[in-house]
């Protein structure tokens, strides 16, 4: 009965897997089409956008069935359950990067701020080495690699800050700016929170490992806003 399980348990994280290169994948592109304004991308991009919460149902069909059905012992529970939650959590990033493609196709306004995409850019290479450092200690049950992945979000957030700060001095030097500046705020700001659906990715990883469940996202967002 045991490897029913087991083997059960092996297809969901194939399954998990799959939709986290799915959703690094998703980031990527996403960002690619904002900072290259390639409209025709972005659209490609959107025509799709049930893709992840497709594979993000049909794995909590599974691992819900999985429950019902073997009823776990302790450190197998605690093993369904963090693909349960890292799952949401996954599906959650790839609707964040489904919206930074939309961006790419509503922003108007030809006068750009270089050095704000060139922090987009950035943002979405650290939040991507992130989530791909987190499904790596996920599959090799690395509780130490992925706590170092939860330090790395300071860095996220920081450009988060500083370009905040350059969106707002480059409207003042080119008041044209300005029609653009409004998808600028939303891409770092989905940008900062798929940082923190990563953190919430690392608290799985730590809860399936040692079943301690720990709080990593304890900045202050409103204050960050106000920057």
């Amino acid at each position: 009965m045991h490897e029913v399980f087991l083997d059960e348990l092996r297809k969901l994280n194939t399954r998990f897997m799959g939709m986290g290169i799915d959703v690094s994948e998703a980031i990527e592109e996403a960002t690619q089409a904002f900072v290259e304004h390639d409209k025709k991308l972005a659209q490609s991009l959107v025509k799709d956008d049930q893709k992840v919460s497709r594979a993000a149902t049909k794995v909590e069909k599974r691992t819900l069935k999985l429950m019902a059905l073997q009823q776990p012992v302790a450190s197998d529970f605690r093993n369904v359950i963090s693909i349960l939650k890292a799952t949401n959590d996954l599906e959650r990033i790839g609707e964040n990067a489904n919206s930074i493609a939309w961006e790419t196709i509503r922003v108007k306004g030809n006068p750009r701020i270089p050095e704000v995409e060139a922090i987009i850019k950035s943002m979405s290479k650290k939040v991507n080495f992130m989530l791909d450092q987190v499904l790596k200690a996920y599959v090799q049950g690395d509780e130490k690699l992925a706590r170092e992945v939860a330090k790395k979000d300071d860095e996220v957030d920081e450009e988060y800050v500083k370009a905040r700060k350059l969106i707002i001095s480059g409207i003042k030097q080119d008041p044209e700016a300005a029609v653009a500046s409004s998808s600028y705020f939303m891409v770092i700001r989905l940008l900062e929170r798929i940082g923190d659906h990563v953190v919430n990715l690392v608290q799985w990883v730590i809860y399936k490992m040692s079943g301690e469940l720990v709080d990593l996202n304890t900045k202050d967002t409103d204050e960050m806003t106000e920057l």
